[in-house]
């Protein structure tokens, strides 16, 4: 059994270890657990995997009437979590489960814990959440993907996997730089940069670039940008461009193609979450990270900073990314040298058979 889920960086990552498990074993039985209503209802079965849901739900941090009702009832929802997750167990039978981060994986890891059965966290971030070094007391393994998490977790039971990332995003580094810019449409000899804000948008981004387009683009004489301006931000973004328009500047609130986006580029602008940061590493690409400010115990920065202090990222704060992100960005791009040694540390960096080496993990707790 596999938990977790509320975001894409918990449920990619499940899946990839699901693929794997399958792949080393077609008859490998898997059932997901997730929370009710939230994205891995539909991204799971989509990839193929069968999927339970729970009434687990977080704090809502809104001091509204309805924000107070919602978590005076968290608890109780939380309790009847790790009843229905003991059920579930039983008719299931695992011989393994394995917890990947969000709402769903505290129940089941809780009950599965109290049932004897073998338990695997798999912890995406620089820092913990208080939740997984909770279970991570009994877990069998904790596999992680940064160094230094022997502050969290027992350490005879950590082993560095990394996190599990798409197969096409390992293989960027191997890629045709010019095929991949002709495919984004690029012009041959000029500076790419990739601007990430998430399949949903990061408002600071965004508006860090508008400010920029606004001024005129300085610097960008020979700078084309690709910009993941994001689904919630998309309308907004193109009426922004109706009004200043911006022949260098492409713009989509989704890019299909993501391993020719990173082979495509000079230098990329993205948020710090734990799988954008993977990714980075695996394509060995210089990044400025501008950690989201809106996370649980700053897990971004966290993440962000162990690639700053091995000379492999910089970070600017999200509180000074609209003066000076893209004027840094400028600059940067136009650094050869420095460029040249960002990508070579966040390569090294890369641990991209992290899938492969969390089944492994698996095998040997079953």
């Amino acid at each position: 059994m596999i938990s977790g889920g509320g975001t894409g960086g918990h449920i990619f990552p499940a899946i990839s270890i699901a693929g794997r498990l399958r792949s080393a074993n077609p008859d490998t039985q898997i059932l997901f657990i997730g929370a009710k209503g939230r994205m891995e209802m539909e991204k799971v079965p989509a990839a193929g995997f069968p999927i339970e849901g729970l009434p687990v739900s977080g704090l809502n941090r809104s001091l509204s009437l309805s924000g107070i009702l919602h978590n005076l009832a968290v608890p109780f929802r939380l309790l009847r979590s790790i009843s229905l997750s003991g059920r579930i167990i039983r008719r299931f039978k695992p011989d393994v489960v394995v917890g990947v981060g969000g709402y769903a994986s505290a129940p089941l890891l809780f009950a599965a814990q109290r049932m004897g059965i073998p338990t695997l966290i798999q912890e995406q971030n620089g820092f913990a959440g208080l939740t997984n070094r909770i279970l991570g007391r009994k877990a069998g393994k904790i596999c992680v993907a940064f160094e230094g998490m022997e502050r969290f977790f027992p350490a005879d039971r950590i082993v560095r996997t990394g996190n599990p990332i798409r197969p096409e995003i390992a293989a960027v580094p191997s890629l045709d730089r010019a095929e991949a810019s002709e495919f984004h449409g690029f012009t041959p000899g000029r500076k790419h940069l990739l601007v990430l804000g998430g399949s949903l948008g990061a408002r600071t981004v965004n508006e860090s670039v508008k400010r920029w387009i606004a001024d005129g683009l300085p610097g960008a004489e020979d700078v084309e940008v690709l910009w993941q301006c994001g689904r919630l931000y998309k309308a907004e973004t193109d009426r922004f461009l109706a009004g200043h328009p911006a022949a260098n500047v492409r713009h989509s609130d989704f890019i299909s193609r993501m391993d020719l986006a990173y082979a495509a580029a000079d230098l990329v602008i993205s948020r710090a979450g734990a799988s954008s940061v993977s990714e980075i590493c695996a394509a060995g690409k210089p990044c400025i990270f501008v950690p989201s400010p809106n996370v649980a115990e700053d897990h971004q920065t966290h993440n962000a900073m162990a690639l700053a202090d091995r000379d492999a990222a910089i970070v600017i704060r999200d509180a000074d990314a609209v003066e000076n992100l893209l004027p840094e960005a400028m600059k940067l791009i136009h650094d050869g040298k420095a460029l040249a040694k960002l990508a070579a540390n966040s390569l090294e960096m890369a641990l991209p058979d992290a899938a492969e080496a969390i089944v492994e993990e698996i095998y040997r707790l079953v």
